[in-house]
């Protein structure tokens, strides 16, 4: 089938590459904390990239400028697939950082070297652990100015369609007097489903960045009015 000569390909090559390729930045966190920005910078792009070519995807990037490397933002985007992470990874502009869930924080090997870069894992059963992490993003945006990259569903979709947006991200953003910039992933979830391990090759996928939303003059009282804004922005971008 298909799917699963995909699911095989990916495996077979993904699995070593991600594990050499997080030991370098291990390596570094350890041994040469000098190299370890760098090491941050370009390893997980490559990553991503080198990932996406052995799945056989193509990656169309739109409106790339809305993406301001000199400035921190808060990118919000839509969660079909686990190739989200691996196109934003491979091709968001500058320097970035995820906000994830903490089951990533704990795969051998990769957890480790994607703490050691910065990326930021959530408790979201855990209330005062996930204020600690948001104090933390908070710190991260103020002191290293890097995108913030969140998904506001929380969680894959499992039909396609958009879910309601949590509002974490747009406290985080009045918080900080952060920019939104909406995104959107097309294609993702053809390559894979949530709930399946197929993977179908030969796609291709357009991550497509929207106009950021500023925050400036809002209170937190204007959260949830910023959260349907922003998964407007989304829904407009997906063309739904």
């Amino acid at each position: 089938r298909p799917g699963m000569i995909g699911l095989l390909r990916v495996a077979l090559v993904g699995i070593p590459a991600t594990a050499w390729w997080a030991s370098l930045i291990l390596w570094a966190a350890f041994f040469r904390k000098d190299k370890l920005p760098c090491r941050c910078e370009e390893i997980p792009r490559r990553w991503g990239r080198f990932l996406l070519r052995v799945a056989g995807i193509t990656v169309e990037v739109e409106n790339a400028e809305r993406i301001d490397p000199d400035r921190p933002q808060i990118l919000v985007a839509n969660h079909a697939s686990y190739f989200d992470v691996l196109v934003l990874t491979g091709y968001l502009p500058g320097k970035y950082r995820f906000v994830g869930k903490k089951e990533v924080a704990h795969v051998p090997i990769f957890g480790p070297a994607w703490r050691a870069c910065g990326h930021i894992a959530i408790d979201r059963q855990n209330i005062n652990s996930a204020i600690a992490s948001l104090a933390e993003v908070r710190r991260r945006l103020v002191e290293e100015r890097p995108t913030v990259v969140l998904f506001p569903e929380g969680t894959r979709t499992d039909t396609g369609e958009l879910r309601p947006f949590k509002k974490g991200a747009f406290v985080l953003a009045i918080q900080t007097g952060v920019e939104v910039v909406p995104a959107a992933l097309l294609g993702t979830r053809e390559i894979m489903r949530k709930g399946s391990w197929r993977i179908r090759t030969g796609r291709t996928v357009r991550l497509r960045f929207g106009e950021p939303l500023s925050v400036q003059g809002l209170t937190m009282e204007d959260r949830d009015a910023l959260a349907l804004r922003a998964r407007a922005s989304v829904a407009a971008l997906l063309g739904t």
